[in-house]
């Protein structure tokens, strides 16, 4: 019998292109979703490409409780754990995150385990690395590093990321289950879109195009294509030196500078930013713009990632960024998310 994956929050930007991943590979999926309609919704979407979901079986599960997840986990070879509260607005209390998503990890794993699933890939993000006092205008970093999640500045979003991903390890080491585990850290995600599914992934390029950033952060980070993030995602359950260890799904880095000069290269009637917008400015408007308070942490500074080990064990190599940047475009004009002047 083919091997059962479970996907959860089936419906998300990076578990879709995973479960399409997956069974490109021949195996069979479980997705969990909040809501079947929108799990039926996103799986119609991905059969008008062509993909066979005939494979595809949905169940309702919630992150914040603890039904359906002993089901969820039956008869499951692997698991990926992609699933995590991301609201559309941060939330002003940096905590509030923290109990749902530190919650759901505990019980996917702890599930998951327990049914005997030979290895959970759990998604985490570069944020849980990078976010350090201290760390410079400039830094590379590594598998090792870690933010801190105390450090004033990091927002809901990257504390909720780091406390899950520290409990995660925690937990699996006190199992004994290290060796099962291991975890994907993307950097900024991008690229095609073709689920019309990308919600706040893509938002950075759809509201540079339409004209939404009168102006640009001084920021830049590691970018990541979907479709590669995906391949990592993959590789993680059977690579055997993937085992234990934080893979960081990461490429070349790009300013948002830079990201306008590859849209404007091709899409000279965007509605995109002239200018990068001082840091004071922003410090300001943030003071009535949490989007804005959102990126304070990263104003100014350039991370690099140190992930050529990530090919080394997963045979993934990323895309070139540029690639990414205009893939993302391409879908979002398609798609009618973006609005080109005549």
């Amino acid at each position: 019998m083919t091997d059962l994956v479970l996907v959860t929050g089936i419906t998300g930007y990076i578990a879709s292109h995973v479960t399409a991943k997956l069974l490109e590979k021949g195996y069979r999926v479980r997705g969990t979703v909040r809501n079947k309609a929108k799990g039926r919704r996103v799986l119609d979407a991905m059969a008008q490409t062509g993909l066979d979901i005939s494979g595809v079986e949905l169940v309702e599960a919630n992150l914040g409780a603890d039904a359906g997840w002993k089901d969820a986990v039956k008869d499951c070879r692997f698991i990926q754990h992609i699933a995590s509260p991301f609201p559309l607005e941060a939330p002003s209390d940096r905590e509030a995150l923290v109990p749902e998503a530190r919650a759901g990890a505990q019980r996917v794993l702890e599930n998951g385990f327990s049914a005997g699933a030979e290895r959970i890939v759990l998604t985490s993000s570069m944020v849980s690395m990078m976010n350090q006092p201290d760390r410079g205008k400039e830094k590379t970093y590594t598998e090792s590093d870690w933010s801190d999640p105390d450090w004033k500045p990091l927002t809901a979003y990257g504390v909720s990321k780091t406390r899950a991903e520290l409990s995660a390890w925690a937990y699996a080491e006190a199992q004994g289950f290290q060796e099962k585990l291991v975890t994907v850290n993307p950097g900024l995600v991008l690229g095609p879109d073709p689920y019309d599914n990308s919600g706040s992934s893509l938002a950075v390029i759809r509201d540079m195009m339409n004209g939404d950033f009168p102006a640009v952060p001084k920021i830049a980070y590691p970018i990541i294509d979907v479709r590669d993030c995906a391949a990592i995602h993959d590789a993680a359950m059977t690579a055997p030196k993937a085992a234990g260890r934080r893979l960081m799904a990461a490429g070349q880095t790009l300013s948002f500078a830079e990201i306008g000069e590859i849209l404007e290269d091709v899409y000279p009637n965007a509605k995109l930013p002239k200018f990068e917008a001082p840091n004071l400015l922003l410090r300001f408007m943030s003071l009535f713009d949490d989007r804005i308070k959102a990126i304070l942490p990263d104003l100014g500074h350039t991370p690099h990632a140190d992930s050529a080990y990530v090919t080394g064990i997963t045979s993934v190599m990323p895309r070139p960024a540029k690639e990414s940047v205009l893939a993302s475009a391409a879908d979002l004009v398609a798609n009618g998310a973006v609005e080109l002047e005549d």
